[in-house]
């Protein structure tokens, strides 16, 4: 029997909807309106999509909007001052540097000079180490947004044999640490698999759950899956043009056949994407309940 499909979009539109009652009850009660601030660093077509949506998402949520367009051959030193003038804006309760930058500015740099009180990305070491101990004020966006998926999808995660295939800082890692907390939404069995893995099917074939962000199209087979297993795919790889002109995406799992074994997967487009951005929203949420002593 063919597998559920957890859409990302669908459950994205119901915490939306949560997040702008929430958001016009905060305006009502006590005059607060969470504020996110975006800056983008010259002109790549795909970042400058992202922060189109996340513009448009915080408008329509009712979340002040303040976008930062900066040309290429800004320097490290501008970004930063600029960076240190938001940390300083009450308005500001989020502050999102869209990745990647040019060259001749250090990511960690910028990343690190954002107040983690504003780090609605989570990026910052001080939220990564608050993340690892259990007592996170933000949790990374694109892992937030897998752990929801499973729990709306009424995936059972307590004790689930979970492994993910990716070791990066910004899904891999954040992922694995927030599903082993000994908490509600976690408690699971977790194993991390990488490059450096001799044999990932070993491993994701006695999974309950597989979280794919191998950044690699068809990284996960069906000859690699036990039957009945929830299959979350991170990945979204360009493969080509179709005949109109748009771009092709796949993920990191061979949807068609695994779909087949699996119990519940996620498709892409339109899975793990929606979500992401979705999450950005409820952190900023959250940062302005945290400045105002409402959390």
């Amino acid at each position: 029997m063919p597998a559920e499909i957890i859409s990302g979009t669908e459950n994205a539109r119901q915490i939306r909807e949560e997040l702008k009652e929430e958001i016009a009850e905060l305006k009502e009660k006590y005059n607060l309106v969470p504020g996110l601030a975006t800056i983008l660093v010259g002109e790549d077509p795909a970042s400058q999509v992202y922060v189109g949506q996340k513009e448009k998402t915080s408008q329509a949520l009712g979340i002040y909007s303040a976008r930062y367009d900066l040309p290429a051959e800004t320097s490290e030193e501008e970004l930063l001052n600029l960076i240190d003038k938001l940390n300083k804006d009450q308005k500001i309760h989020g502050i999102l540097v869209q990745l990647p930058l040019p060259k001749h500015i250090n990511e960690t740099n910028v990343l690190y000079a954002i107040d983690p009180k504003k780090d609605v990305d989570g990026f910052h070491p001080v939220n990564v180490g608050k993340l690892m101990i259990g007592e996170p004020d933000f949790l990374p966006c694109t892992p937030h947004g897998i752990q929801q998926l499973l729990l709306r999808s009424g995936i059972k995660i307590d004790g689930a044999e979970v492994v993910v295939v990716g070791r990066s800082n910004i899904v891999g890692k954040p992922i694995a640490n927030i599903l082993l907390q000994k908490k509600e939404g976690a408690n699971a069995t977790v194993t991390i698999c990488h490059t450096g893995t001799r044999d990932i099917s070993f491993h994701t074939k006695r999974a309950d759950i597989i979280i794919v962000a191998a950044g690699k199209p068809k990284a996960l087979t069906a000859d690699m899956v036990k039957e009945g297993v929830v299959v979350i795919d991170v990945g979204v790889n360009r493969i080509g043009k179709s005949e109109s002109g748009k771009d092709i995406l796949v993920g990191d799992v061979d949807f068609e056949a695994v779909k087949e074994k699996a119990r519940a997967i996620t498709p892409v487009p339109g899975g793990v994407g929606p979500m992401t951005i979705t999450m950005l929203m409820l952190n900023t949420l959250k940062a302005a309940k945290l400045a105002a002593g409402l959390a």
